[in-house]
């Protein structure tokens, strides 16, 4: 009976001195590698056709000057071979002057003689200088054999056609001629053909010189080609991002559009929240302190009462009591005015407006100046607790800080806007103020406005002072917003 045994993954154990692969790391390095040459890939195509462009002009210049020394060594060349040949000439007519006069004594031939002897001692003065500055010893050793042959040419000649009138008047021998006409052949020969060595060259500088710098600007546009179709891929790239950016910004302000109009939800919500509990609150104190507190001041003026011709010091001590019961009564209602003023729900915003100014300036010893419609008008009761509540921060503002002596107020009502303008005399808000909105309780001022729609705007007054202007709309298609879900 056979046993299947199971399949084992085959695990490869590596020796301990063996380090592990690291293909996360060359990975790494060749992702690393990738970026910088999408980066800066048209950084290095512009650096090779920068260094190509000046290799260029380097092989030109250099095929250059090596075209100029060639055309030159051949223009040498081409002049030692038109010296050689007058040098020939020139020897030519020493000889025949020679034997011209050995045939009839006559000086023209002596005056020619010394004047091809001139031309010649010249003319190899000039050949010497040229092979020993172009350093060709071959030529210049047979150089300086012709040279001496045609120096004792030209001492032999002399000899023979001299002045005295006695001298054997003999004829040369032609073969010292011959000898020295082969051997400018010769040299002639030889600078011709290094007149055409030197053509051949430059021709062939020339054609390497243009050859290099055709390939050399081939490279260069095929460079300039993938530079440019980087710079398009890159823009393209760019461009793709830009776009992705725009969409992902226009998704960022709609997000922050709709988180805003959570925030302005939420916090119309818990001011509305808020002023019910401070309703409330004041009901209950209303209704309950205040009916502890008057029963207790009727039981105790009953006592004070009855104790007052018996007991005095007894009714003394009541009465002290009633007048802490006539103060704990007056607290309540101040603080029940605070949380709900009774003026605002009883005779509407514009008493309201004008009471609380009133209040403030007998407290501060300002002088008011009212703007206010002549009939009071009903808004809506969010409106006129929000308007009121600006109105109370603003007058509280103005009398910790403005040190003011006027106040003015203005409400301005219409078919569809509301606005309610302060103005004080006082020092005036600073500058870092207006930017630090988190002062003098002005973000809840700007948020109790935001969260019906409405505009709040402070800034300083002029000359003086502080000006705070509020406008709303009057009616809103609901009365109080519905927070939004958290998303």
């Amino acid at each position: 009976m056979s046993h299947v045994l199971p399949t084992e993954i085959p695990t490869t154990i590596l020796p301990e001195d063996t380090p592990p692969p690291a293909p996360e790391g060359i990975a790494r390095r060749a992702t690393r590698f990738n970026d910088w040459m999408r980066r800066y890939s048209w950084a290095v195509a512009m650096t090779v056709a920068i260094v190509i462009t000046v290799g260029g002009l380097i092989i030109l210049e250099s095929g250059r000057m090596r075209i100029a020394s060639e055309y030159e060594t051949a223009l040498e060349a081409k002049g030692a071979t038109a010296q050689l040949s007058m040098l020939a000439a020139d020897i030519a007519a020493l000889t025949a002057d020679e034997r011209g006069f050995a045939l009839q004594a006559d000086d023209a031939y002596q005056a020619h003689f010394r004047d091809a002897a001139g031309r010649v001692r010249r003319t190899l003065a000039w050949l010497d200088a040229y092979y020993r500055r172009i350093g060709d010893d071959t030529a210049l050793a047979s150089f300086a054999q012709i040279r001496s042959a045609a120096d004792d040419e030209i001492a032999q000649g002399t000899a023979r056609i001299a002045d005295s009138p006695d001298a054997t008047r003999a004829l040369p021998p032609p073969d010292a001629s011959a000898t020295l006409d082969a051997a400018l052949s010769l040299l002639r020969l030889n600078e011709e053909q290094r007149a055409q060595h030197a053509l051949d060259a430059s021709r062939a500088d020339q054609r390497i010189s243009t050859l290099c710098v055709g390939a050399l600007c081939a490279l260069n546009i095929v460079l300039f080609i993938l530079l440019f179709r980087n710079l398009g891929i890159q823009l393209d790239k760019q461009a793709r991002v830009q776009k992705a950016l725009i969409t992902q910004q226009e998704e960022l302000d709609q997000l922050v559009f709709a988180r805003t109009r959570q925030l302005e939800a939420l916090a119309w919500h818990l001011q509305s929240v808020s002023e019910n509990e401070k309703t409330e609150l004041a009901r209950e104190l209303h209704d309950e302190l205040g009916s502890i507190l008057t029963a207790s001041k009727m039981d105790v003026a009953w006592v004070r009462g009855k104790l007052k011709d018996s007991e005095p010091a007894m009714a003394e001590k009541l009465a002290r009591a009633l007048g802490n019961l006539d103060q704990g009564i007056a607290l309540k209602r101040r603080i029940i005015e605070d949380m709900r003023p009774t003026v605002l729900a009883n005779f509407g915003l514009v008493t309201a407006l004008r009471s609380l100014a009133d209040e403030a300036a007998q407290r501060n010893g300002w002088n008011v100046e009212f703007d206010l419609p002549g009939e009071d008008v009903k808004l809506g009761e969010a409106i006129e607790i929000a308007l009121f509540r600006v109105a109370q921060e603003t007058l509280t503002n103005a009398a910790k800080y403005a040190h003011a002596s006027r106040i003015r107020v203005a409400l301005t009502v219409d078919e569809a806007n509301v606005s309610l303008s302060i103005t004080d005399d006082g020092i005036g808000i600073r500058p870092q103020d207006l930017k630090r909105t988190q002062t003098h309780g002005l973000v809840g001022m700007r948020q109790r406005v935001s969260a019906r729609g409405g505009r709040f705007e402070i800034e300083r007054a002029t000359p003086r002072g502080t000006a705070i202007s509020v406008s709303m709309p009057r009616e809103r298609s609901a009365d109080a917003p519905v927070v939004a879900a958290s998303t």
